[in-house]
């Protein structure tokens, strides 16, 4: 054989190989609505790094475990709390073994730009001035499941219950003060990170708060569960918790 066509043949073995690798399946997570931005620039650079296409569905984590229990075609659940992961494996869809919490968070206050001001703690919450306080549903939403567990733990719930405007998401809640609809809200710290038209006025030690976690798990049914798998491992990897942690989140391991 003439030596001229070895670099064309090799060519050709490079594109046969290429045409008939299998294509990585494109997968469906569906992640809590406070993991917007961080889960976004993660699935950027893990397909920089040669992944493959992620497709989210953000929104408040009990609408999307029920999505999943009622069927949705999902291949991995990030929740803001484990009581909407327990929903979705009471139900038999989390794959065995896969379930991990990968991430914490802290709450904090926020109140709007044009009312900026620093509290002394959450109990300035009990101020009449404070007559609209917006959090998650209380009874629904992970973040206000949190914040009323938060607010009864230091004895203030009663008072400013009657306060409370209950909200579909921890994202709607910071929405309301951005507006003006409320004069002040408890959502999550990352959330009030990323806020344009709210301040950040207190935020709950660590040691103090809640203990915010993140459980995400591949959904029993998924037909791309390799492909899931893989995700995962890389936001719990050192490149993927970079990307997550920019955004105020904290490492579980």
């Amino acid at each position: 054989m003439p030596t001229s066509w070895l670099p064309a043949l090799a060519v050709a073995a490079a594109a046969l190989t290429a045409q008939t690798l299998p294509a990585r399946a494109p997968i469906t997570v569906s992640a809590a609505v406070s993991l917007t931005e961080a889960l976004t620039v993660a699935a950027r650079e893990y397909a920089q790094a040669g992944g493959g296409t992620i497709r989210f569905n953000f929104g408040a984590s009990n609408v999307l475990a029920r999505q999943i229990v009622d069927g949705a075609p999902v291949d991995i659940f990030i929740s803001a709390d484990e009581q909407q992961m327990d929903i979705v494996a009471a139900a038999g869809l989390v794959k065995a073994g896969s379930r991990a919490d990968i991430l914490s968070n802290q709450l904090a206050v926020v109140v709007p730009n044009d009312r900026n001001r620093t509290l002394g703690g959450i109990r300035a919450l009990t101020d009449p001035a404070f007559r609209r306080i917006a959090i998650g549903d209380p009874d629904a939403v992970p973040a206000g499941v949190y914040a009323k567990q938060y607010l009864q733990k230091v004895g203030i719930w009663d008072q400013i219950a009657p306060r409370i405007v209950p909200a579909g998401s921890v994202r709607a809640a910071l929405t309301a003060v951005e507006t003006g609809a409320a004069d002040a809200a408890i959502v999550y710290r990352t959330d009030a990170r990323i806020a344009t038209r709210a301040s950040v006025a207190w935020v709950v030690p660590a040691n103090e708060g809640p203990p915010i976690r993140y459980p995400a798990a591949v959904i029993r049914t998924s037909s791309a569960a390799e492909e899931a798998q893989r995700f995962l491992d890389y936001l719990r990897s050192a490149a993927g918790m970079r990307a997550l942690t920019q955004f105020g989140f904290a490492p579980i391991r």
